[in-house]
């Protein structure tokens, strides 16, 4: 009997390798992957859908099949037999319907309880990956509109790392460019003793920032003094380079108060660390025939695409598509990554399309999208307020991302206040749970949506504690911590002596539902869609409630095997909300 232990934790790729056994066995002069899915009929948990397509390939060959039904009697009865196989069946035009062992089912879960979660990792394609996200630009403060990239991109580089992927988590800051011309040039008029001073005394860089476009947009002079200021930064200029220096440190600190109540980790390499990269990757570009001039620019042309790239503006200097390309050539070559994420809105997709193209012109990257190395733009829709209007606020300006999380934290202990945890817990408790459920709820409620959708900025929906919502499920896993405490019960100890049955068709829901974590996550890498393990975690949670209203655990005969499957769906919540970003409470 197989003893299928390589990738424990993942049923499908499991079963797809007795079924491609099974394949082989049955049409030996074919090559044919095996198609596995979960399903949700009642005639099996998984099904192998491989004979109609496969019938089609075979017929007009000498062939003993006469449909797919018979073809698929042929792979059932080629299955190896296995631990894992409880019986199988062949229904319609020949699925393959697969019971697992609920024997097996309960082996697994107690030996991940055991072993730890991380043995339930799915096992991806690649080694070394860089997710660029978040990246604002310096001088500006980082609004709503920063948030969906930094939440989506640090879900995904955290389920990567889940799956032992090294990720590189990249800020591709905007801290390079014209911008920069007006506001030293409007700091050495504010205070032209700034050299003098440790830190420049600037309370509030966005003011600052809109105060210099002003003067930009007003006064040709100041303008063309900016403007030589650029050349003099790009130039290497001591004065101009602490100038900007320190304008970006002002930013940088203002940037890490939000990542840091988001939980996020990011390393910076911004457009300007890229920048001596450009010349040399140009006359490469240029080497390989790919550079042409249109208008006074240098651009390459990509087929099917309206407009070209531009590497080169008429006045001689670098842009965007010139950083990307730079960014991208370095990552490659440089970092050694096998897959670059970018994580922008929709807007930017063809701009991404556009310099990816170019790269496969280069033959930096293969022509087979499926082929690695390759770069994926992850695009995302708007964050919306009531109105349906791009999220704003009343006085129409664009909300302050340290604002609305500082609100959702407030809201949320202001509700614990009024359930009385302030007589119940210390101060640091209430504080920490606030914080916990405040920006869980912001974070899930974008995660949650298909990200290419647009989604409605709502507090009251978001903090609602019904529903999908990160509170409610914040809730329910306080309540299976509670379920353990009270049982009175070391579960450490229970792990090591007890032993899980799932005899009730609702263990038996439940502990299929668990071990099926490792291929919800394998499937959300895939496809770059934080939202497929959202709604695994609210199905767990579904799943697990009605288990716990229809078999009672503590003081039940079967309280030991029980106890372990309420700890076993805490540990799955817990990884579920740490992928998310999401910090777990303990009780409520």
């Amino acid at each position: 009997m197989a003893n299928e232990e390589e990738g424990p934790g993942n049923v499908r790729r499991q079963l797809a390798k007795l079924f491609e056994k099974s394949l082989t066995a049955t049409v030996p002069s074919e090559n044919v992957e095996p198609l596995v899915a979960a399903c949700t009929g009642k005639f099996g948990d998984y099904q192998c859908n491989n004979a109609m397509g496969l019938f089609g390939k075979l017929k007009g060959k000498n062939t003993e099949f006469k449909n797919p039904n018979s073809l698929g009697q042929a792979i059932a009865r080629n299955l190896p037999p296995s631990e894992i196989v409880e019986s199988h069946s062949v229904a319609g035009p020949g699925f393959v319907n697969v019971v697992l062992s609920k024997t097996w089912l309960a082996k697994s879960i107690q030996k991940m309880l055991i072993e730890g979660i991380q043995t339930w990792a799915p096992e991806l394609p690649i080694k070394k990956a860089v997710v660029d996200f978040s990246s604002p630009n310096i001088a500006k403060e980082m609004h709503v509109g920063h948030l969906r990239s930094t939440i989506i991109g640090d879900t995904l580089a955290r389920m990567l790392e889940f799956s032992n992927v090294e990720v590189l988590r990249r800020n591709h800051v905007g801290d390079w460019g014209t911008q920069f011309g007006m506001l030293m040039e409007f700091l050495f008029e504010e205070f032209p003793n700034w050299e003098d001073e440790s830190e420049i005394p600037i309370q509030d860089l966005e003011a600052f920032y809109k105060k210099s476009k002003r003067r930009f947009d007003e006064d040709p002079v100041f303008k063309e003094k900016a403007q030589r200021a650029v050349v003099s930064l790009q130039g290497g200029d001591i004065k101009y380079r602490r100038a900007w220096a320190q304008i970006c440190e002002i930013s940088r600190k203002e940037f890490q108060k939000v990542y840091q109540c988001l939980g996020v980790q990011l390393e910076e390499k911004g457009e300007s660390f890229y920048n001596p990269y450009i010349p040399k990757v140009l006359e490469e570009l240029n080497n390989k025939g790919l550079v042409e001039e249109s208008e006074g620019a240098r651009v390459i042309f990509i087929e099917g695409m309206t407009t070209p790239v531009i590497v080169t503006k008429r006045d001689g200097g670098y842009n965007y598509s010139s950083t990307d390309l730079a960014a991208l050539w370095y990552r490659l070559n440089e970092e050694k990554a096998e897959w670059m994420i970018y994580i922008t809105d929709v807007g930017q997709h063809e701009h991404f399309e556009k310099i990816f193209r170019a790269a496969k012109l280069a033959g930096w990257l293969p022509s087979d999208d499926n082929a690695y190395p390759k770069a994926t733009h992850v695009g995302f829709g708007l964050v919306l307020g009531d109105d349906g209007k791009r999220f704003r606020t009343r006085s129409s300006e664009v909300v302050k991302l340290v604002d609305l999380l500082d609100e959702a934290k407030d809201r949320s202990k202001k509700e614990l206040e009024e359930r009385g945890k302030n007589k119940e817990w210390t101060n640091e408790e209430l504080e920490h749970t606030a914080e916990a459920i405040g920006y869980g709820a912001v974070k899930y409620a974008d995660l949650k949506n298909n990200r290419l959708t647009n989604y409605t900025f709502n507090f009251d929906q978001m903090l609602n504690d019904k529903g999908n919502t990160a509170v409610y499920l914040l809730y329910a896993h306080a309540r299976i911590c509670s379920i353990i405490r009270k049982s009175g019960k070391d579960i450490e100890e229970l792990k090591k002596v007890g032993e899980i049955a799932l005899d009730q068709v609702d263990e038996r829901t439940l502990g299929l539902h668990l071990l099926q974590f490792s291929e919800i996550v394998e499937d959300a890498c895939a496809n770059l869609l934080p939202n497929v393990l959202c709604e695994y975690l609210y199905n767990l949670s579904e799943i697990f409630s009605k288990f716990y209203s229809n078999c009672q655990v503590n003081g039940s005969p079967e309280e030991t095997s029980r106890l372990l499957l309420c700890e076993a769906t805490a540990v799955v919540m817990r990884k579920c909300f740490h992928l998310l970003g999401i910090t777990p409470v303990y009780k409520i």
